[in-house]
């Protein structure tokens, strides 16, 4: 072994730097202690495993990030694959107008296909849905245009075609998606942001990947008279059940034996049936694939030429993940008249319009509900021409005030300024969301608030603070615009007019009685009896159609469904009957009441009682409107709380008799 202890080299050289003569054995200035090295002690089994997890953990990191980096890749490239690509849908953007941040916007979508045995023949648009999504109110509005009304259709104009009449799927047909936005946007005076586009063969595979969309079927639909040209075949049982992609598509197409009315209600029962679903199981292995499904099937067009990403994608559907119940609002056009070909006045279609941009709210579920009861409104929202504001300014922005005030006097509300000749100006210009404040002590000033916020969402209604009464004078309210204010306002809501109608029933336990008994046999719960029946409704026999069906709904329940068709329309309304407590349709009541000691849930579309449900024991009864909810709140009321238990209803039966 070399060592620089040699020659004067190492460190116990005399003067201390390694250049002296060398001094061996070394003296005092250069100590030598002799030691021994402890041997390292032996790696316990615990330490083993400890270290092994460590490196496991940090393979797994470096995979995981691999893996979401990959992921994050393939999201983007998917998430971009839904920009139109096809020439036609290209041009036709330019007719869309550009969305603004934070303002409700207007999609236009279109369900199309093509038919084998068609040859060359342009797809056809079967399906057309304006979609309102709306962030400040927090709703989404549906109007579907059937596609057999008669309009206008309106090509560009380098397509040579002149307006002409025809069916308004027509428009798509003869001149592409330009020829639906130019269409639609000019029938309803509404500007289109957004152009989606589906194939049903994309339709098929998300409901697939979502593992199929509950739905409740109203009534048997069947069809095996099929051809090229002819109506699709169909093979439907009643009853809340599972559809797959191609059962789901035949429900929402069918018109074989009625009309497009009732075709746009299916489409719009199944899409709120669909965010239902999404809602409740959702995760991210069905995210990635539903991105993957719709990326080859689905397009996505944005006014302005912007283009879709990641960024678009997430925040919408974090928006519609989180919409509130009651927060999906339908509207339908009133009065369509004709059967293969449909009409329908422009006043009623500026009335669905109307209806499809006005947010529907709980407040008018709640008061409907009440009036249904037999009830009374105990607190009217005041009158536009009843409502008296001073507006001031809460952002520091010049003129925002006036401005508000402006467009607040335009729809009616009467504007007062600040007493005294004083500023309209808030004590600070620290306001981020509107403040409508209101007189803590006047009922009238808080329900006018409450509707003024929603006109100027984001907007809280608040009780009036000490600090701005000198300001107020004798308004009813005082408004402070924020920041979040930017010129404009939430369509101004339109109180619907709710007046309580007689119920239209009629008591006959025994057209349903025998059919119940037959199901009782089947069934581990015990069953009711809809004793109270609409009116003019029977039992659905027509074309040999048994009007009960007993059935597996999940797994290990059982459901019986009762249809009832109205007499002289195509109408039906039916009772569901199961101990299956959790199905995906009842998991957004709109409200609980207790009625003669029965406990029910009500489910509203807007101010429609869609559906009611008795619970007894471990047992729910439903009670389903029609797909147009033509039986009235106070109708469905009626048949539910004339459910009784089968003995009863014998033991009613007998008596009778005796």
């Amino acid at each position: 072994m070399r060592t620089t202890l040699k020659r004067g080299h190492g460190r116990t050289a005399l003067d201390g730097n390694g250049s002296g003569p060398s001094t061996l054995p070394p003296d005092a200035l250069s100590a030598m202690t002799l030691y021994q090295v402890e041997p390292p002690r032996p790696k316990s089994r615990l330490r083993r495993i400890g270290r092994g997890f460590a490196w496991v953990l940090l393979v797994l990191v470096m995979l995981g990030a691999g893996f979401g980096g990959g992921v994050y890749l393939w999201l983007h490239e998917a998430v971009g694959a839904l920009n139109p690509t096809d020439r036609q849908t290209v041009q036709s953007l330019k007719h869309l107008i550009k969305p603004l941040p934070g303002h409700a916007v207007i999609a236009l979508v279109l369900g199309y296909d093509h038919r084998a045995g068609q040859g060359n023949a342009p797809s056809r648009s079967d399906s057309m849905m304006l979609l309102r999504l709306d962030p400040k109110t927090r709703t989404i509005s549906m109007l579907s245009l059937p596609r057999d009304l008669a309009v206008t259709i309106d090509c560009p104009s380098n397509t040579g075609i002149a307006p002409y009449t025809d069916k308004i799927n027509a428009a798509y047909s003869r001149c592409g998606p330009s020829g639906s936005i130019l269409t639609v946007s000019a029938v309803t005076g509404l500007k289109i942001n957004y152009l989606i586009t589906v194939n049903f063969r994309g339709f098929k595979k998300v409901v697939n990947t979502l593992g199929g969309v509950w739905i409740d079927v109203d009534r048997r639909y069947l069809n095996t008279d099929t051809g090229p040209y002819g109506y699709a075949s169909i093979n439907l049982q009643p009853g809340y059940q599972r559809l797959s992609g191609g059962s789901a598509l035949d429900f929402v197409r069918f018109r074989h034996t009625d009309s497009d009315l009732f075709r746009v209600a299916r489409q719009q029962l199944f899409v709120q049936a669909m965010k239902e679903q999404v809602k409740q199981s959702f995760d991210l292995s069905n995210a990635l694939a539903i991105i993957k499904a719709a990326s080859d099937n689905v397009a996505v067009g944005i006014g302005g030429g912007k283009k879709v990403d990641l960024n678009f994608v997430l925040s919408w559907g974090q928006f519609i993940y989180g919409l509130p119940g009651g927060h999906f609002c339908q509207a339908k056009i009133a009065d369509l008249t004709g059967a293969s070909d449909l009409t329908a006045s422009q006043d009623n279609i500026s009335a669905a319009v109307q209806q499809f941009t006005t947010p529907c709210t709980v407040q008018q579920s709640k008061q409907a509900n009440t009036v249904a009861l037999g009830g009374h409104i105990k607190l009217a929202v005041p009158k536009p021409s009843e409502t008296s504001i001073v507006v001031l300014n809460g952002n520091g922005v010049p003129g925002s005030a006036t401005d508000a005030k402006i467009r607040l006097g335009q729809n009616g509300y009467v504007m007062l300024d600040p007493p005294g000749g004083r500023q309209p100006n808030a004590p600070t210009f620290d306001y981020f969301h509107t403040k409508v404040y209101y007189l803590s002590w006047s009922k009238r000033s808080k329900a006018a608030a409450g509707s003024l916020a929603q006109v100027l969402a984001p907007a809280e209604a608040v009780p009036l603070p000490r600090a701005l009464a000198p300001l107020r004078g004798t308004a009813l309210l005082v408004i402070v615009v924020g920041k979040t204010y930017h010129n404009s306002l939430t369509t101004v809501p339109q109180q619907p007019t709710i007046v309580h109608q007689a119920p239209s029933v009629t008591y006959d336990p025994s057209a349903s009685e025998s059919l119940v008994v037959g199901a009782q046999r089947q069934v581990p719960f015990p069953l009711m009896v809809p004793a109270t029946l609409e009116s003019s409704s029977s039992p659905d026999s027509l074309n040999g159609d048994v009007p009960v069906r007993v059935y597996d709904i999940a797994d290990k329940h059982k459901a019986v469904r009762l249809v009832f068709r109205r007499g002289g329309v195509n109408e039906y309304w039916g009772v569901e009957e199961t101990d299956w407590r959790d199905a995906p349709v009842l998991n957004e009541k709109s409200f609980h009441r207790t009625i003669g000691g029965r406990s029910y849930d009500f489910y509203y579309h807007g101010t429609k009682l869609h559906m009611i449900v008795l619970h007894v024991g471990k047992t729910d009864y439903w009670v389903v409107n029609t797909l147009i909810d033509s039986l009235s709140n106070e109708t469905m009321i009626a048949i539910a709380k004339g459910l009784q238990p089968l003995h009863s209803a014998s033991a009613t039966k007998t008596a009778g008799k005796a």
